[in-house]
C-alpha cells in the first residue's frame, strides 16, 4: 500500500506543470530498511510501482562515511558504482537516481524533490538565502550552491545535522540554492502540507507573477526566419523549430539588457534540456554569422535562438527535444520574473555549468530523455498531407508518422482533421501531428496551412498534394459548376499548394543547399489514360502530370523534386465505397458499367480489370512515397501503382 501512495504522489506532482518539468524532479519511499526511490529516465507523471529500484539503505549509508578520490570525474564515478552496488538483487537493469543518496538522509518516510519555478525564484535570487531564513527559519535548511551527485549529499548531511541540533528534531525541508526543493514527512498528506504552505508564503511575497498572455508578432518574420534556422540547426535536415511568444517573452527579448537575465543558466535542468547559453539576435540579416561564432565559440549549437522584438525558438534534434528546450526556457523565464520579488536573478556560477555540461550523470539524463530506439526511414521530415481528414489521405499520414515523419493532418473537414490528429497523437507520441483546416481553393487558407507547418515544426520537407474530388457524369449531364469544381480541387488546389510549399523548401535550400526536398502529387490511373464518363476527373488529373513535369523543371535549381504517384483504384475507401456519394453508387447511376445492377457488380467488374485482382490499398501509395522520397536522381515522373492496370510506355 505504501508504494501505491508513493505512485500516487509521484503522479499527481509528476503531472503538474507548476512543480515537475520534462519528467524532472524524484520522490522515495522507505521500509524495513529498503528505499524504493524513482530510477533515472523514468518520469514521474506516469510511474509505476514497479519502475522504482529499490536499494539497500545501510549501503547508501555507508557511502557518505567512505572517503572518496578529490577529483570530480574520479569521485562521481566510483560513488556512482557504489550506488550500482547498493541495488537490491533483481535491481539490475534500473540506474538508480544520482540523488538517492540524499533520500537516504532523511529519517521520515516520503520524500518528494521538485523544482517549481515559484520556488527557484527564492532558489535563484541575490537574497534567497537571508529570505529563506526569515521565512522558514525554523523548519527548513538553505544549502548553498553545490556541485550535485556524492558533494550534494555530504554537505546536505553536514547542514541537516547542524539544524537537528539547532531546532531539536530533523528538518523535514530542504531548499537548495539553484536547483529545487526536498520535502520529508512519514506522510504523504504532511508532504501536501508542507509544500503548500511554502508555495502561499512566496506567494505572498510576490511583486509579480509572469505575464504569459498572448502576443501579436510578424508571422511572415517568423516563417522566414524559422526554416533558415532549421537548416543552419541540422544542415541534413533532421532537426525541428518551434517558435514560442507571450507578453513576457517579448518583455525579455525587446533589447538585450533585457534579455541579459537569461543569458546564463538558472538550474541543472536548463543546462540538460536548453544548454547553458541562448542565442540573442538583434537584426535577421545576423542570423547566419552570429550562429556560426556561436557554434565556433562553444563547439555545439544553441538550443534557444532568440530574436529582437520577436520571440524565440527552441531547437532539436526532434520535436520532442525541441518542445522541452522550449518548455525550460520558459520556465527560465518565470524563474527570472519570480527572483525580482528575491532580490533579483542569480544564475549559476559558470565553475558549475562547466560541471554540469560534463558529468556523465546529467549526459546520460539528457540522452535518455531523447532516445528514439532504431533510426525510421523519413525521421526528423517534416510533411503536410492535403486532405488527410479520411480515407487514402489519412492512412498516408499514418504511414509518415510510422516512418518518423513530423505531419500536418489538413483537410477542409476540420473536426476530422482533429481527430485524425489525435488518434495518431495518442498512438506514436504527442506533438507528432498538428491538425489545421484548409481549403485548397482558397490561396489565403493555403498560406495559413503552410504558416501553422511551420510554426510548429520549423520547417518543411515533403509536401503530399492528396485533396481531390470526383464527380462522374456523361457529358450531356455533368453542369459547368460540377466541372469547375472538380478543377479548382485536383488542378488549382495542387497549383496553389506547390507554390506556397515550394517558398519554404526554397529557403532552406538557400542555406542548406545539397539537401532535397519533396512535392509528391497523389495523382490517378484516371492521369495516365482517359476515363470513361469521368472526363472531369481524368482531365484534372491529366493536368496535375503536366503541372508536376513543369514544377519539376522549375524547382529542380531548389533542391526540389517534384513527382506524382498514380494509384489505381481505391475500393475499400469512402471515395469509392461510401453508400450514398461513393463512386461504386455514382457509376451504377451513370450506368458507367454495362449491366450492372447492384454496387457488388460495379466493384467486381473493377477488380477484374486489375492483372493483381485486387484494389490499390494505403500501404502500397507510401511505399512509392518512401521510395520518391529517398531516391535522389528522379523528378517529374508519374508513378502507376496500379497492380498492372495501367503500365508506363
Amino acid at each position: 500500500m505504501s508504494l501505491e501512495r508513493l505512485t500516487a504522489m509521484s503522479n499527481k506532482y509528476g503531472a503538474d506543470g507548476d512543480y515537475v518539468l520534462a519528467g524532472g524532479g524524484n520522490t522515495s519511499f522507505k521500509e524495513e530498511g529498503v528505499l524504493y526511490v524513482k530510477s533515472s529516465g523514468t518520469r514521474l507523471s506516469n510511474i509505476k510501482p514497479e519502475q522504482f529500484v529499490r536499494m539497500d539503505m545501510n549501503k547508501l549509508k555507508i557511502m557518505l562515511e567512505k572517503e572518496y578520490p578529490a577529483t570530480d570525474k574520479e569521485r562521481e564515478a566510483e560513488a556512482l558504482m557504489d550506488m550500482y552496488v547498493a541495488r537490491l538483487p533483481g535491481q539490475e537493469d534500473k540506474r538508480p537516481s544520482v540523488e538517492a543518496i540524499l533520500h537516504a538522509l532523511f529519517p521520515y518516510r516520503y520524500v518528494l524533490h521538485v523544482h517549481p519555478a515559484l520556488v527557484n525564484g527564492l532558489t535563484c535570487g541575490k537574497e534567497g538565502s537571508r529570505l529563506c531564513k526569515e521565512l522558514f527559519d525554523k523548519k527548513a535548511v538553505w544549502v548553498p550552491l553545490t556541485k550535485p551527485g556524492y558533494i550534494l549529499a555530504a554537505t546536505c548531511k553536514k547542514l541537516l545535522e547542524e539544524k537537528q541540533r539547532e531546532a531539536s528534531s530533523y528538518p523535514q525541508i530542504v531548499f537548495l540554492q539553484n536547483h529545487g526543493i526536498f520535502v520529508a514527512a512519514d506522510q504523504v498528506e504532511e508532504i501536501d502540507i508542507l509544500l503548500q504552505d511554502v508555495m502561499n508564503t512566496l506567494t505572498s511575497k510576490l511583486i509579480r507573477r509572469p505575464d504569459f498572455s498572448l502576443a501579436e508578432v510578424d508571422r511572415s518574420r517568423i516563417t522566414s526566419l524559422l526554416p533558415a534556422l532549421r537548416m543552419l540547426y541540422a544542415p541534413e535536415g533532421k532537426g525541428v523549430g518551434t517558435f514560442c511568444v507571450n507578453q513576457e517573452v517579448l518583455h525579455f527579448v525587446a533589447n538585450k539588457e533585457n534579455f541579459e537575465n537569461l543569458i546564463k543558466p538558472f538550474s541543472p535542468d536548463h543546462i540538460v534540456y536548453c544548454k547553458d547559453e541562448p542565442l540573442f539576435i538583434e537584426t535577421d540579416e545576423a542570423l547566419v554569422t552570429a550562429f556560426d561564432q556561436y557554434c565556433k565559440r562553444k563547439g555545439y549549437a544553441p538550443k534557444i535562438v532568440a530574436f529582437k522584438g520577436l520571440g524565440f525558438v527552441a531547437l532539436g534534434g526532434s520535436k520532442k527535444e525541441a518542445d522541452i528546450a522550449k518548455e525550460l526556457f520558459l520556465d527560465a523565464i518565470k524563474i527570472a520574473v519570480y527572483s525580482e520579488s528575491f532580490g533579483g536573478a542569480l544564475a549559476q556560477t559558470d565553475e558549475m555549468t562547466d560541471f554540469i555540461l560534463t558529468w556523465e550523470i546529467e549526459q546520460y539524463r539528457g540522452k535518455a530523455a531523447f532516445a528514439c530506439g532504431v533510426p525510421k526511414r523519413l525521421a526528423g521530415k517534416i510533411a503536410v498531407v492535403t486532405g488527410a481528414a479520411q480515407g487514402f489521405g489519412k492512412g498516408i499520414a499514418e504511414e509518415l508518422v510510422k516512418e518518423g515523419a513530423y505531419v500536418a493532418i489538413t483537410d477542409i473537414n476540420e473536426e476530422g482533421a482533429k481527430s485524425c490528429s489525435r488518434e495518431l497523437n495518442e498512438i506514436y507520441g504527442n506533438g507528432v501531428t498538428i491538425a489545421v483546416a484548409v481549403d485548397v481553393t482558397c490561396e489565403a487558407s493555403i498560406e495559413k496551412m503552410i504558416d501553422e507547418t511551420v510554426l510548429a515544426f520549423g520547417g518543411l520537407d515533403l509536401f503530399i498534394s492528396n485533396a481531390g474530388v470526383v464527380a462522374a457524369g456523361s457529358i450531356f449531364e455533368m453542369t459547368q459548376k460540377s466541372f469547375d469544381f472538380v478543377t479548382s480541387v485536383n488542378y488549382t488546389g495542387y497549383f496553389l499548394s506547390a507554390k506556397h510549399a515550394a517558398k519554404v523548401m526554397k529557403i532552406q535550400h538557400d542555406y542548406a543547399p545539397n539537401y532535397l526536398m519533396d512535392i509528391i502529387e497523389i495523382n490517378s490511373k484516371s492521369g495516365l489514360e482517359g476515363s470513361n464518363k469521368n472526363f472531369a476527373y481524368a482531365g484534372s488529373k491529366f493536368g496535375g502530370i503536366g503541372l508536376t513535369q513543369s514544377f519539376a523543371l522549375e524547382f529542380v535549381d531548389y533542391g526540389i523534386k517534384v513527382n506524382a504517384i498514380c494509384p489505381g483504384n481505391f475500393l475499400d475507401g469512402p471515395l469509392w465505397s461510401d453508400p450514398e456519394k461513393g463512386l461504386f453508387k455514382q457509376y451504377l447511376d451513370a450506368g458507367k458499367v454495362k449491366g450492372a445492377t447492384t454496387i457488388a457488380d460495379v466493384r467486381a467488374s473493377y477488380e477484374g480489370r486489375v492483372p493483381m485482382k485486387r484494389g490499390c490499398q494505403i500501404i502500397d501509395v507510401a511505399r512509392a512515397i518512401f521510395y520518391i522520397v529517398e531516391q535522389q536522381y528522379e523528378t517529374g515522373q508519374a508513378l502507376p501503382v496500379t497492380g498492372g492496370q495501367v503500365m508506363s510506355n
